[in-house]
Formats: structure tokens, sequence, C-alpha cells
């Protein structure tokens, strides 16, 4: 957008990472109407494309919801796709991360792994304090 100069800072993917796909514009339309595929289909980006679904997969294997801190970023990377992702306490205290890389075919498997992988070391516990608790209370049940 060409608007750097309007930002006071910028944020590195090494310092925050962002809400899975956010900033990409989704557009939908009946899979049957070709005159408005057509249209879609030349404001499409093929690189967000990919990276979005990447992004979505890791939040699908997550099973994520709104009381989940949960973060990730996919780009690509000469030639390759790179995500990094991870989930997080409410308050930052408890945090697991991954990073992956690998062919832009392979984009959705890699977010899906990456969401696998941050499950398994996270465990079951996590993701149903979140659900269940206040920010305070799955703190406490996490430091016991």
């Amino acid at each position: 957008m060409e608007m750097q100069d309007c930002a006071t800072a910028v944020l590195e993917w090494d310092e925050m990472l962002p809400a899975v796909a956010q900033g990409a514009i989704g557009i939908q339309c009946r899979s049957d109407d070709e005159r408005s595929l057509k249209y879609i289909d030349a404001l499409n980006h093929m690189d967000t494309h990919v990276c979005v679904n990447c992004e979505r997969a890791f939040l699908e294997a997550l099973d994520g919801n709104c009381k989940t801190p949960i973060a990730g970023q996919a780009r690509i990377v000469d030639g390759q796709i790179v995500f990094r992702g991870l989930i997080a306490m409410p308050d930052g205290s408890v945090k697991y991360e991954t990073e992956k890389t690998g062919a832009i075919e392979d984009a959705v498997k890699i977010g899906k792994e990456a969401g696998e992988e941050l499950k398994a070391q996270a465990g079951d516990k996590f993701f149903e304090m979140m659900v269940e608790m206040s920010p305070q209370q799955v703190l406490g049940q996490l430091t016991k």
C-alpha cells in the first residue's frame, strides 16, 4: 500500500506474529457463477492464496477459537513456503512455537503438521482450559 511513512513502527514477524490470515481479503460467490468467477480469478494473488491456505490448515488442526491466542504467518521465500505459528496463554506466560519450511505445493500439509505439533506439545488440557476458564484460572492450573 506504500504507506510505510504513516506507520509509527513496523513489527517484523520475529517480533509479533499476526492472527491467521490477518490482512487477507476473501471474496465469495456461487460456484456456478462463471461470470463472477472470471472477475474474482483476476483479483486473486496466488502467493497470498497459498499462504492463507497454509495458515487456515494450521488453525483447523488446532480447532482454534476466539478464546485461544493463536498466531500464524506463512510467507513464500526463495520458492519455498515458510510458516511460523504459535499458541499462547492469554497473558503470554506460556507459549508454544513452531517453524516449518517446505515446497509450496505442500502448504496445507505444512500448516496442518504445524498445528498438530503444537497441539501435541501443549496437550489437550491446554485447549480444554482455554474454553472453560478465565485466563487467571488457566494460568493457575498450568503452574500446578
